[in-house]
């Protein structure tokens, strides 16, 4: 084999290697956009949205309200959003 020749199939081979471990890479990293752990995603639960607030028990406002409900309406609370329409119309101005 010639020089020249030798140099193109090595060129060619590291150029085919690269291509393939650049795919394997992207492919790998295309999979995971969005980590999570699915057991402890309250919004992709079923369950969690179909049972009994855990402070129904405790607290007045929570009767009637599922868990997920429930979570939302803590975290409503914690950055003061009103809670009814009443309120919402005082807010307004109405």
């Amino acid at each position: 084999m010639e020089k020249a020749t030798l140099k193109k199939f090595v060129y060619a081979g590291t150029a085919a290697a690269s291509g393939m471990l650049l795919l394997t890479v992207f492919k790998k990293n295309k999979a995971k956009k969005v980590w999570i752990y699915e057991d402890n995603d309250m919004r992709n639960s079923e369950t969690v949205d179909r049972e009994e607030s855990v402070k129904a028990a405790y607290d007045d406002a929570e009767i009637g309200l599922t868990q997920l409900d429930s979570a939302y309406r803590s975290e409503w609370q914690a950055n003061g959003f009103p809670q009814t329409h009443r309120r919402l119309a005082e807010l307004e101005g109405r």
